[in-house]
């Protein structure tokens, strides 16, 4: 969400004294700042807050009066850029117990440990949540005039209860075939008077309630609707695979990335999925490249993201298409090999994979290089041979010396903040691209994986 937000003007609260907020969040970025979730403020001293801190630990943080009504922070971090966490805040403070007034559930499960738990008094009344006229946004925090925290990533099954507690197990369950939690569809719940259930899932209107209240959010900034879900995990460019300083900067749900031109002035990102069999397509717009695009694959995205790698062993264990033309690899070295055409700023350049064949396949603007053909299978028309038995990833880089800027489409259907224009998608219609994906080549998401995997 990054600097939009979604927001309601409260009513009179169902309760003052109890509410639950339950959200499905997917995190993206370096994660070094605070990163708001839900908030109800009216000033520094009066503030109602669900979020992240810089340290990466979640908060719930209740002030009023420049007193803290209520305080946990988790001692466990949630640094996980690759899948979803499902958290659940419950609090009622008129519970006769103080350890019971509060309750905070990961991913089904009960928290416990906490390196603060200070627990409201019986029977407070929040300084925010429930008061007529105050905002309850979702998606960033503020303290301070002037302090605005959004969160950088993505949310879905958002809901808030106005006067009801509930357990995570009233939003989640396990799945009883794979074991894995996911999100009730419709859970059973009772909204009150300024609760909501946002899916997230119209582009039109992102603010939508489901809760069957109508108590839609008005959207503050461009929230773009994503295709990556809790049960459908897209590849993204890994935020935590990067070099210990001088790393690029990563933005928009970690789908775009901005190399540097400094040590090691090489890396641009690896994707957080990969894949050692099955066939599979991504595609790169080249934003701005300064002439030091390279895009293509790797099976040792550890061994690029290292502090201090030089061009030679950037292209070590990896396939790479530059903006020359040329192509290179462990076998060509840095004087690279005779490839394709030159590309430049606004041109989208496709990847095709065919790990069932060890074959790799570039388009540029949806013209196959080298005469390749991706549905050639082992014959490998135009293809450049790749190492058989590695798994591979998605991966960006540059020569060194300039910045480059890449926005990825891994099948969620956009460049940066734009959606594509043609929207086509793969023979299994999960995904969507700009140019036509070769029958038989799917996105890089986790239904894919698991289709290959027990195809």
């Amino acid at each position: 969400m990054a600097s939009a937000y979604l927001y309601r003007t409260q009513v009179a609260g169902t309760s003052t004294q109890k509410f639950t907020f339950s959200t499905w969040v997917r995190r993206s970025g370096a994660m070094s700042d605070y990163e708001g979730m839900l908030n109800c403020y009216t000033a520094d001293a009066n503030r109602n807050g669900i979020y992240f801190g810089s340290d990466t630990k979640l908060n719930v943080y209740f002030r009023t009066s420049s007193s803290s009504q209520i305080y946990y922070e988790t001692t466990r971090r949630f640094r996980d850029t690759h899948g979803w966490y499902h958290i659940v805040v419950a609090v009622d403070t008129t519970q006769s117990t103080a350890g019971d007034r509060v309750k905070i559930y990961i991913n089904g499960i009960l928290e416990t440990d906490f390196g603060s738990s200070t627990n409201p008094g019986q029977n407070t009344n929040f300084s925010c949540i429930g008061t007529n006229g105050l905002d309850l946004e979702v998606g960033r925090m503020q303290y301070g005039s002037t302090n605005t925290k959004y969160l950088n990533g993505s949310m879905t099954h958002v809901h808030f209860t106005d006067g009801y507690t509930y357990a995570a197990s009233d939003f989640g369950e396990t799945d009883s075939t794979t074991g894995i939690w996911k999100a009730k569809v419709a859970p059973s719940v009772t909204y009150g008077n300024n609760g909501f259930f946002l899916k997230m899932d119209n582009s039109a209107n992102m603010g939508l309630d489901s809760s069957g209240q109508s108590h839609n959010q008005t959207t503050s900034g461009t929230i773009i609707q994503n295709k990556d879900t809790p049960s459908n995990v897209f590849a993204k460019l890994n935020s935590l695979n990067v070099p210990a300083s001088n790393a690029p900067t990563f933005s928009l749900v970690d789908t775009k990335t901005v190399t540097m031109n400094v040590d090691p002035g090489y890396f641009g990102g690896t994707t957080n999925l990969g894949a050692s069999s099955g066939k599979y397509y991504a595609e790169i717009k080249i934003t701005d490249n300064n002439g030091v695009g390279n895009v293509g694959i790797t099976f040792d995205p550890s061994e690029k993201a290292r502090q201090g790698t030089t061009f030679s062993a950037q292209i070590s264990n990896s396939f790479l298409y530059a903006n020359t033309g040329k192509q290179y690899s462990t076998a060509t070295g840095t004087g690279g090999a005779s490839y394709g055409n030159t590309y430049d700023d606004g041109d989208i350049i496709g990847i095709a994979m065919d790990l069932d064949n060890s074959k790799l396949y570039f388009h540029k603007n949806g013209v196959y290089q080298n005469s390749g053909v991706p549905t050639s299978g082992s014959t490998g028309t135009g293809a450049i041979s790749i190492d058989a038995g590695e798994t591979y990833f998605f991966y960006l880089t540059d020569v060194g010396g300039n910045t480059g800027t890449y926005e990825c489409n891994f099948g969620n259907g956009y460049f940066g903040a734009t959606a594509v224009a043609s929207a086509q998608s793969p023979d299994d219609t999960i995904g969507i691209f700009e140019y036509d994906v070769p029958a038989g080549y799917r996105a890089l998401c986790t239904k894919s994986l698991n289709a290959e995997e027990y195809s």
